[in-house]
């Protein structure tokens, strides 16, 4: 199946911006060991979209979005996230005690990843009745970010305080709790303000399917 037109035109510059990124990122970051811990589900991912995009492509939105949430990690991998400029920036801002960073991180882990989800999901059929379906997701979001959690408790044990950059919890005692929910939060939202734009790209996709499924013997 030939890649729709709108994702085709998206995905090839925005895999040459991540490319960049990712060697700016990568030329000298606070912590090396933590850029590469950051930037790992990237270097899966971008593999990945590519090898599945005759496949399986995905929608114009969640190709943006990927992207997006694709640039916090690199982000935070270059500073390690308790030390990105904008988030001390919002910390002044908001008169807040810590570099709030990482919860921008949190937050996207969940906007990002039930939209890719719920594609899966929806294209799939495996899901009838859309509370069934958001009911779902929302727990997809929570597993997600729990596992995102035990690695990072696995990253701890492992390196002990070379560790610290990698988990950023800047002395909080509650980050974990306020990390997942943050991650929900962000699942909510999305679901909220993109599932109507969301359905309309997954329509154009599936007509864009018919005539190559229509012609195969």
């Amino acid at each position: 199946m030939a890649l729709p037109s709108a994702s085709s035109r998206l995905l090839l510059p925005l895999s040459g911006i991540l490319i960049v990124l990712l060697v700016l990122s990568g030329w000298q970051p606070y912590d090396r060991l933590t850029w590469l811990l950051e930037v790992f589900p990237v270097l899966i991912a971008l593999p990945l979209l590519w090898f599945t995009r005759h496949s399986f492509p995905l929608t114009s939105l969640l190709y943006l979005c990927i992207f997006l949430h694709a640039s916090v990690l690199i982000l935070g991998g270059a500073y390690t996230y308790a030390r990105v400029p904008l988030g001390f920036w919002m910390a002044d801002w908001f008169e807040l005690s810590r570099n709030p960073y990482d919860k921008i991180g949190h937050f996207a882990q969940g906007f990002i990843p039930v939209l890719v989800a719920r594609e899966i999901l929806l294209r799939g059929r495996y899901v009838q009745g859309r509370r069934m379906l958001v009911f779902l997701l929302l727990c997809i979001v929570l597993a997600i970010s729990a596992t995102y959690e035990l690695i990072e408790w696995g990253a701890a044990v492992a390196l002990g305080q070379g560790a610290d950059e990698f988990l950023g919890t800047q002395g909080d005692p509650w980050d974990t709790q306020s990390d997942m929910g943050f991650a929900l939060l962000g699942a909510a939202i999305s679901l909220l303000t993109l599932s109507r734009w969301h359905d309309r790209q997954l329509a154009r996709l599936t007509t864009a399917a018919v005539p190559s499924s229509a012609s195969a013997p």
